[in-house]
């Protein structure tokens, strides 16, 4: 049988990113059950939209949400990713 979520490996990570700003990559891509890599490329994604950034303490990278950005699809547009963060964390 095949194995959907409603949620996208974006949110996923978002949301692991957005409960603990300090988790390894490796970290995020076990609790997500995704590829290193794949983590990899979305957190960069994710960066490049705007919607995350980090800085370096050590040689750990430090996340944060940018919870006034906007969702993406036209269907969602007029929320922010922080309305949705608050609304899965209910």
């Amino acid at each position: 049988m095949n194995q959907w979520t409603f949620l996208s490996n974006y949110a996923h990570v978002l949301v692991s990113i957005n409960n603990n700003s300090e988790l390894r990559v490796r970290d995020i891509a076990d609790l997500v059950g995704i590829t290193e890599r794949a983590t990899m490329r979305i957190i960069s994604e994710l960066e490049a939209a705007g919607v995350l950034s980090h800085t370096k303490e050590g040689r750990r990278n430090i996340y944060q949400v940018h919870h006034e950005s906007p969702l993406r699809h036209t269907l969602e547009s007029h929320r922010t990713v922080g309305e949705l963060l608050e609304f899965l964390q209910q």
